[in-house]
This record gives C-alpha cells, sequence and structure tokens, in this order.
C-alpha cells in the first residue's frame, strides 16, 4: 500500500462514516396487534414543519403528501415490501429511491413525517385508501444531524360511504336532485367474454345508465346516447355527480333528453381508454362488439350510428377520439376536450419522433415542463416521472401510457417509453406507438379509407392554456386533418386551462350543454335548443 493510499483511507472512511450518519434512521413498523403479516409498497413523505402546519390551518397535521401539483415542499422515499409480520420493524431506505432528492439532502430542520404501506399498489391511480396501512404523522428533525423515529402503521382511512350522499361542499340544487337521479341510474356490470379470454379470468366493464325523465311513461320512445367516459383519476363511484348533473339538466330543460352511458375507465394499470391494447387487452372490441349491442338490447337506445355519441376529457378525450378513429361506423360523432396527445410530435410539449428524443430535457439542457398554471410552471416532466416512480412502477399516468401504447416485453411488461433515469426515449417503442395509437398518423396515412364514415366527425375543445400543454397536439391533429381535405371542428378556447374548459360564468357545465345539443340536433334533426336555456351570449 502507497503512503497516499494510507494517509487518504482514514479520510475517506470519515467521509462515508458521515454520510451514513446523515441518513435519518426511519423504521417503518406493523403493529403486534395486526391479525396478518402485510405487504405492498411503503412510502414515507416528509415536509418542512412550517409548510405542514401552515396547511393545517391551526389544527393537528393528520396528512403529509407530496405531489408535483402542490410544489416539492414535501418530500418522499418508497420501497417495496414482501411482508411485514405482526410486531415487526423495518429501516425504511430513503435514499435509493426519493423524491426530488435523498433524504439525507434535505434542509436541516424539522419535519413532520408519516408512512403509509400501499397494500393494493394503487395509490399512483387513486391515491390513498382505506386498504392502506398508515402512521401518525410525527414531528422530527431531519438534515444535518439526522434524526431517528419508529413510525407504527396502526392507522386506517374509513371506508368510502354511499356514493350519492354527496357532501356539502356540492351545490345544494344537485344534492337535492340526487335521490331522484339515482332512481333513474342503472349500474353496469358486464362480464366481457373478450376480456376475461385475454386475462384469463372474469373482466368486468362498469359505469351508469342515466335514462331521462319520462322514460317510464312513453313505452315506445327511443333516444339518442351520449357515451361518456372520465379522465385520469376517474371511477365508476367518481361518476355520480355526472349522473346526478345529467338527469337534473333533462329535468330542467338545459340538456336534451337522451340516455347518458357513463364508461368507467379504470383499471390496474391506470386507464386503459377503451384501446385495443397488447397488454391491457380489447377494450374498445369488448365495447363495441359486446357492452353496446347488450346495452342496446336491454334499453330503448337509437341503436344507429347517428344516435350514438361519445363525449370525454383529458385522458377520457382520447380515449373518445380513438374510438372515434377506430370505429368510425359504430359511432356519429366525438366531442373530445382537452384530450390527451393526438398527434405525438408534440406529446405534451415533446417530440417524440426527434432524433435523440429525451422527455426530460431540450437539446440546450433546459428541462421540458409538463404542468402549468396561469403561465407559471408547477413542474417539469422529469419531476413528475420520478415522483410516479417512486410511488410505484404501475399505475400512475406516464406508466398508463405505456400500458395503453407500448408493446410487450420479453419480460411480459410493456416496454418503457423512456428511460427513467436519463428521460431517452426509446425509438423502437416509439414506432409502435406511432404505428398503433398516433391518430393523427392514422388519420395521415388512411384518411382515403376513413373519409366516409369519419369526416366531419371529429370535434375538439382546449383551452390555450391547458394545463398539461394539451393545446399543441390538438393543433397538430387540426392540421392535419386540414392538410388532407377533411371536415372537422377545434376550438381552441382562450386562457382556459384543463380544469375551467367548461365553465362559462357561473355554470361549470355550460360547455357539455353546448355539446349535447348539438348530438341532439344530429339524432333528432330540426329539433330546437329552448332559447331560455341556450348561453347568454347566444339569445
Amino acid at each position: 500500500m502507497s503512503l497516499r493510499t494510507a494517509l487518504l483511507l482514514p479520510l475517506l472512511a470519515g467521509l462515508f462514516a458521515h454520510a451514513q450518519a446523515a441518513q435519518p434512521q426511519l423504521r417503518v413498523q406493523l403493529p403486534a396487534t395486526a391479525t396478518a403479516p402485510a405487504s405492498g409498497r411503503l412510502l414515507v413523505f416528509a415536509e418542512p414543519a412550517a409548510s405542514a402546519l401552515e396547511k393545517a390551518k391551526g389544527g393537528p397535521v393528520i396528512t403529509v403528501d407530496a405531489s408535483p401539483f402542490g410544489g416539492q415542499d414535501a418530500s418522499a422515499a418508497g420501497m417495496d415490501i414482501t411482508r411485514l409480520a405482526p410486531g415487526q420493524a423495518v429501516a425504511m431506505d430513503t435514499e435509493s429511491l426519493a423524491w426530488p432528492r435523498p433524504f439525507s439532502q434535505l434542509p436541516a430542520g424539522d419535519y413532520y413525517v408519516q408512512a403509509v404501506l400501499d397494500t393494493a399498489r394503487d395509490d399512483n391511480y387513486a391515491g390513498r385508501g382505506p386498504d392502506d396501512l398508515l402512521s401518525a404523522p410525527v414531528k422530527m428533525a431531519l438534515g444535518g444531524d439526522a434524526g431517528a423515529a419508529t413510525l407504527v402503521l396502526d392507522q386506517r382511512l374509513p371506508e368510502a360511504g354511499d356514493p350519492w350522499q354527496l357532501p356539502e361542499r356540492v351545490p345544494q340544487a344537485l344534492r337535492a336532485a340526487a335521490p331522484a337521479a339515482k332512481a333513474a341510474t342503472h349500474a353496469i356490470d358486464f362480464t366481457s367474454p373478450a376480456l376475461s379470454a385475454f386475462w384469463g379470468r372474469p373482466i368486468h366493464m362498469r359505469g351508469w345508465v342515466v335514462l331521462p325523465p319520462g322514460y317510464a311513461v312513453d313505452a315506445g320512445a327511443r333516444y339518442p346516447v351520449l357515451y361518456f367516459t372520465h379522465g385520469f383519476g376517474g371511477s365508476q363511484r367518481a361518476l355520480v355527480p355526472t349522473a346526478i348533473s345529467a338527469y337534473a339538466g333533462m329535468r330542467d330543460g338545459s340538456l336534451p333528453p337522451m340516455i347518458w352511458v357513463l364508461l368507467d375507465e379504470s383499471g390496474p394499470t391506470g386507464t386503459h381508454e377503451f384501446a385495443d391494447s397488447v397488454n391491457n387487452g380489447p377494450w374498445g372490441q369488448a365495447l363495441t362488439e359486446e357492452l353496446i349491442p347488450d346495452l342496446e338490447r336491454r334499453y330503448r337506445m337509437d341503436a344507429r350510428a347517428e344516435g350514438r355519441f361519445l363525449n370525454g376529457h383529458s385522458s377520457g378525450g382520447w380515449a373518445t377520439l380513438w374510438l372515434q378513429v377506430r370505429y368510425p361506423k359504430v359511432f356519429g360523432g366525438t366531442w373530445s376536450t382537452a384530450p390527451d396527445p393526438s398527434d405525438f410530435h408534440d406529446f405534451t410539449g415533446v417530440d417524440l419522433y426527434a432524433d435523440g428524443a429525451n422527455v426530460y430535457r431540450r437539446a440546450d439542457g433546459s428541462a421540458y415542463p409538463l404542468v402549468r398554471d396561469k403561465g407559471r410552471v408547477v413542474a417539469s416532466f422529469e419531476q413528475f416521472a420520478r415522483l410516479e416512480e417512486v410511488v410505484g412502477p404501475v399505475g400512475g399516468q406516464l406508466a398508463s401510457f405505456e400500458w395503453v401504447f407500448s408493446p410487450r416485453g420479453a419480460d411480459g411488461r410493456p416496454m418503457p417509453l423512456f428511460d427513467r433515469g436519463t428521460g431517452a426515449v426509446d425509438p423502437q417503442v416509439v414506432a409502435y406507438w406511432r404505428d398503433h395509437y398516433d391518430i393523427a398518423h392514422m388519420i395521415q396515412s388512411d384518411w382515403a379509407r376513413l373519409r366516409p364514415d369519419l369526416d366531419g366527425k371529429l370535434h375538439v375543445y382546449v383551452g390555450t392554456a391547458d394545463t398539461f400543454y394539451l393545446d399543441g397536439a390538438a393543433r397538430r391533429l387540426k392540421a392535419v386533418l386540414d392538410g388532407v381535405g377533411a371536415k372537422s371542428d377545434f376550438r381552441f378556447v382562450p386562457g382556459r386551462t384543463h380544469f375551467d374548459l367548461y365553465v362559462e360564468g357561473d355554470d361549470r357545465s355550460a360547455l357539455l350543454k353546448n355539446i349535447a345539443w348539438q348530438m341532439y340536433a344530429i339524432a333528432r334533426p330540426g329539433a330546437r335548443r329552448p332559447a331560455a336555456t341556450a348561453p347568454a351570449a347566444s339569445r
């Protein structure tokens, strides 16, 4: 050993010991009173005490969480737990997989820290739920001289109540309409033969059918149908307020008399978006060849393309665009709002087809933004992706895209679009995405075949300040349609974001009412919207 090496070894050992000491000594324990071992994704969240107390507004801190939508005050670390026995404690790794940085690099100070064991591995999609095991938030010092604490998973969230019992924050008029709407709404629970064959077990398609007022009075009347599906994070339960609004609107005449079919597109991997996928299964086929024929046998629906219409927002917007383009003979038009990227030359601002494409960084090294609010960048693509990776590999928005769009890899899972460490895009995966799911590419390359059944059926609405930069892809889709000479209806609403697109004055569903009356005019030529229900600007 050289003299230089001998002198360096103590220094290196000291540095290593300091780094080890700087890591917080966090342990997570399943209480001895637990009735069974537990497993899942173990998450620990830390937030500066001042920030957590401010959010608590004078009350106790009951939740610590991290989100790119709410800034980066809170941090998160994740690891998998295969088996945690009652009374057993495990050392939490807060360094290997942490966001936005390892806990040892946090600024020194007091923090509130909380552990969550995501036993269903669905927190990336649905957030915390009654299946999760939680600890109480604990105040401790982190950074600098690292603290130590044991977080006991002795809490659960309450089970969800009746979805038809709306909370007090919901307007009284909507809560008052709930009983009548509930009586006119039927649950969908359809076992799909095609999806069940794909998965090798029964797969259910779920949602709601909302019948118009007077449906039971005239046994000979038939109705056009509005097929609606939600965006990322939605569920059958979350569709209940839409069912109530639809029924209440038809009852007061602000919506035309139609049958509303509210479709749940959520699943264990995120939103399946009713795409026919090698990973999720043939959801589009199951909808068009199985569920819709079953519904048309059970309810008095028009049962023709001119009476079947599509509407969805965000991921639901992409789903309805996809369904209209993929099955143009089935539907009479889609009104898709703020759809996820329909042209992968602009995947929330990133050109996936560019040489050396990278979703984290532009060629000049600047970060690609992903979330904005009133002109301010809230989160970059990289920040969003890294937090999703910490929370879990399945169910997040970006992973959900891969479960829908990607080819299946040798390990049986969808091939990732990009390297989570570097952001580098895989050209092989992008080529598959283009050939199977780039809607603009499909239209441009196959317009001669699509035109007789698709021309004039695409309606797209998006705000020019869309929160996720989705106006860019919509403009590209419009340019492709214009280039092939297609008739289409694109509306870019000045200043509107992803979350206020439907609002006009005090009416938060004004756009949906306008859309429904456009549909009704196609299904019932000559029908006119009552003047009293039209927007003030058009009266």
